[in-house]
């Protein structure tokens, strides 16, 4: 068996593997107005709004200098 078939052969059983991987929910929590609330608990609005973020990112921020 060839490398190749020997690399593919791993992908498949990895990819079989993965189909079975059950999650849990993850529960993403954020500040607002200085405190912490869980998103799931904001309205349509403030939901949307989350969407919309932009993160601070320095690298970014360092090549606009």
């Amino acid at each position: 068996m060839t490398e190749r078939e020997m690399l593919e052969k791993r992908l498949k059983e990895l990819k079989n593997r993965l189909e079975t991987v059950k999650g849990e929910k993850c529960e993403i929590w954020t500040r607002v107005m200085g405190y912490h609330r869980p998103v799931s608990e904001f309205n349509k609005g403030k939901k949307s709004e989350f969407k919309e973020r932009v993160y601070f990112e320095e690298n970014v921020a360092l090549k606009r200098l």
